[in-house]
């Protein structure tokens, strides 16, 4: 099989743990980007917390694409258009804040390139440092919240957050997209919004087929595309569960994980 696009979770998967792409993933990306394949970047992060490794990996040069807030929005980085956007209604969102209070768990979102939250604690300063946002603490999220925004966290230790997520995703089943992209990060979208579907709207518009993308990620908002994909491909740091939905275990993101399948399946190939 012939690939023409790689799509890239970016937190340990693309990205080694001190947020970094290594020198063998850089140089297996670009030269896959000059063979023609197309490299997007699929992450639940914001578009502006993916605009710089997009830049380092040269994807306007070549024409491609960011899925960002786990696929929620598809920007084209060349023209900076975006082609795809999904939002949550606010009385969704202030929905959601009632049930975090009753659940005991924190909870911010975004308006424009800032986390908002009522109350700051240590994983939405995480959120900040991989995202490089600030964060502005507000008086009453509810009434600050008057405009759709694009995603939700609930954040909490993973071992409290686990239990939230099943009492919610079956809640809200038919109301939202709700998946964790880090063990302490529960997120909801909107219903039918994952990195799977967006990309499935991508590859219409490109007229590529899902046969001829892989996809490659470590975390349960991965899940979606990695089946999607016509190769799928798990991290070698993804939990169990993810590598057996996988057709393929690479290396882990802190040794070229994503450089090996590179060359393994496309340069290689």
């Amino acid at each position: 099989m012939e690939y023409k696009m790689i799509v890239l979770d970016m937190d340990d998967t693309l990205l080694q743990d001190d947020h970094t792409v290594s020198e063998a993933t850089k140089k297996a990306l670009i030269k896959a980007q000059e063979q023609g394949v197309k490299v997007v970047l699929a992450s639940g992060r914001p578009t502006y917390a993916m605009w710089e490794t997009a830049k380092e990996l040269h994807l306007s040069d070549y024409g491609s694409y960011i899925l960002s807030f786990n696929g929620a929005k598809i920007t084209n980085c060349r023209t900076n258009e975006e082609i795809f956007s999904s939002t949550l209604l606010p009385e969704v969102v202030h929905q959601l804040f009632e049930l975090s209070k009753r659940e005991k768990v924190w909870l911010h979102t975004y308006v424009g390139d800032t986390i908002i939250t009522e109350e700051n604690n240590p994983f939405t300063e995480i959120e900040a440092q991989i995202t490089g946002l600030p964060i502005k603490t507000v008086p009453n999220f509810v009434d600050y919240i008057k405009d759709p925004v694009v995603k939700v966290l609930m954040v909490k230790e993973a071992d409290i957050l686990v239990n939230v997520e099943k009492v919610l995703q079956t809640e809200l089943s038919e109301q939202l997209s709700v998946m964790r992209s880090k063990p302490f990060f529960l997120e909801f979208t909107e219903k039918g919004v994952t990195k799977g579907t967006s990309l499935s709207i991508l590859i219409d518009r490109l007229g590529i087929k899902r046969e001829e993308v892989i996809a490659m990620g470590d975390s349960y908002n991965d899940a979606a595309m990695i089946e999607f994909a016509g190769l799928g491909i798990a991290m070698g740091n993804a939990p169990d569960d993810i590598k057996q939905i996988a057709d393929y275990v690479t290396d882990t993101n802190n040794n070229d994980g994503v450089a090996k399948a590179v060359e393994k399946f496309i340069l290689n190939a």
